[in-house]
């Protein structure tokens, strides 16, 4: 479990492919302590990884071909940076909302407006997480917890917008993006089992 708080940035130092998926190293030479041990999770971008070794400031993770398949891991190259968040602890602030690091789907930088040091973005993402999202809601993007400001929903996507702060441009990858860059999307978990109880609600009422 995490809190969409970004602790550090890594650097991607190195990846290959294996029989079941693949094996990737990154550098996070700022980690704050207490580092994480060997069986510890971290989330990269927001996804949950389990370091499986360590070099120094080089943490190492095996990545599934199912995490593969759901993610943009098999894209990051080296020398791409990524966010990342140690596993929270029940000493950790709860300083954003619920992440658990499993990704919901893939999203799209559409645009961005500078607004004084804050910068306006707005992203798209496809119509099965639109149900998810509310406005002032909260979203995990590349598993950074931020707020969602407003919502366009269209009949095969949804658009949002968020407002970034300074320190969050510059502590994170967000302030780097492009437009058309993909990130990962985490919707909010008490949403996700809103929407789970309101789907048998509805099958109660139709019997």
């Amino acid at each position: 479990m995490f809190t969409g708080i970004i602790q550090a940035k890594g650097i991607i130092s190195s990846s290959y492919n294996h029989e079941f998926g693949k094996r990737l190293s990154i550098e996070i030479g700022d980690m704050p302590l207490p580092i994480p041990q060997i069986g510890d999770s971290v989330a990269a971008s927001g996804v949950c990884l389990t370091v499986v070794d360590i070099d120094s400031h080089k943490f190492s993770f095996d990545v599934s071909s199912e995490t593969l398949s759901r993610t943009l891991i098999d894209t990051w190259q080296h020398g791409d940076w990524v966010n990342i968040e140690k596993a929270l602890t029940l000493s950790t602030p709860l300083g954003g909302h619920l992440v658990s690091g499993h990704v919901d789907g893939i999203g799209t930088m559409l645009s961005f407006k500078e607004a004084g040091s804050y910068r306006h973005m707005k992203f798209r993402i496809g119509k099965e997480l639109a149900k998810f999202l509310a406005q002032k809601g909260s979203v995990a993007v590349d598993g950074i917890s931020l707020t969602v400001n407003s919502i366009v929903d269209d009949v095969q996507w949804t658009e949002f917008d968020l407002m970034l702060v300074p320190h969050t441009l510059q502590k994170t990858t967000l302030g780097e993006l492009s437009i058309g860059d993909s990130v990962h999307i985490e919707v909010d978990q008490i949403a996700r089992y809103t929407h789970r109880l309101d789907s048998f609600k509805s099958d109660k009422t139709s019997d």
